[in-house]
């Protein structure tokens, strides 16, 4: 009952924002998750904490100016999401331009599959919704939401346009079976993990339990590793859909060894991208949660 009244709360706000004309449509959404930062302690002191870990030499003031930024960034995220019936072919160039897409589109042609390598970063709910418009649908693993509802919405949302959905606890089979058939995966890989799933690498200088599932699949398959990251450019007032070139995996025959290393190299990529555009991460998360054994906890 409880969650059915939790979609209930959600379901008129999500109405609102997909109906309005999308500039209101964002006002409105930004002005709502500006509420949020202003009302809900927990996440500004999250986001206020890893910032200082980060970057120390900032100032305070500094520091509030990138983590407002970031729930301008979710609310902005959160009205494209409410408006994604309204999206075609046509029309989604006014929301969503390609960086870069030869080099997707190289990777593609390998025909050993792509793990679309990104983060909790921008718009990227609009990265596999925006490259399934131009019919290049892809597999998007995922974390069911909590509330069952709401978790259904979304998923119809998300495979409007042919993507698919990868449950976490199906990652491994579901991966292999895509990079076998010479599809495209995306992969969020910026959350905090705990062992055995996840390993120790430096994220910002600091010890970070990564997933190094994405490691394990490119190096078993050979697939291509492409960092694709969706960012807001205030000077288009649109987002651009960011793919570099793939990535040149570390092989020295040391299975581990090399898991670790291209593990590295991937959070890397990530952190480069943060630092650019340190607003449109997701500072709010506790990404340092699990430690190194014997370490004290950051949080």
């Amino acid at each position: 009952m409880r969650r059915k009244l939790e979609y209930a709360a959600a379901w008129p706000f999500i109405k609102i924002l997909g109906t309005l004309p999308r500039p209101l449509s964002r006002a409105f959404a930004i002005g709502l998750a500006q509420a949020v930062y202003l009302l809900h302690f927990r996440l500004r002191q999250v986001g206020m904490r890893n910032l200082a870990m980060v970057f120390p030499e900032k100032s305070v003031a500094e520091r509030k100016r990138i983590l407002r930024g970031v729930f301008t960034s979710l609310g902005r995220q959160l009205a494209e999401l409410c408006q994604f019936p309204r999206y075609t072919p046509d029309n989604i160039d006014e929301v969503v331009v390609y960086d870069g897409l030869e080099n997707y589109e190289r990777a593609y042609a390998r025909g050993k599959g792509v793990l679309f390598l990104t983060g909790h970063f921008g718009g990227w709910e609009l990265s596999a919704f925006a490259h399934s418009l131009h019919g290049h649908w892809l597999h998007v693993v995922m974390r069911p939401m909590d509330n069952p509802y709401l978790d259904r919405l979304l998923q119809q949302y998300r495979t409007m346009y042919g993507n698919k959905t990868v449950a976490k606890d199906d990652f491994v089979r579901g991966l292999l079976a895509a990079m076998k058939a010479g599809e495209t995966v995306g992969i969020l890989m910026d959350t905090n993990m705990t062992p055995p799933q996840g390993i120790f690498v430096n994220f910002f200088g600091i010890p970070a339990c990564t997933a190094s599932g994405l490691a394990r699949i490119a190096l078993r398959t050979d697939a291509a590793v492409v960092p694709g990251f969706t960012i807001w450019d205030p000077a288009l007032q649109k987002y651009r859909l960011r793919f570099d070139p793939a990535l040149e995996l570390v092989r020295t025959g040391n299975l581990e060894a090399d898991i670790a290393a291209n593990t590295q190299m991937f959070t890397k990529v990530i952190e480069d991208y943060v630092r650019k555009y340190p607003d449109q991460w997701l500072w709010v998360h506790r990404r340092w949660k699990t430690r190194p054994e014997g370490q004290p906890g950051l949080y």
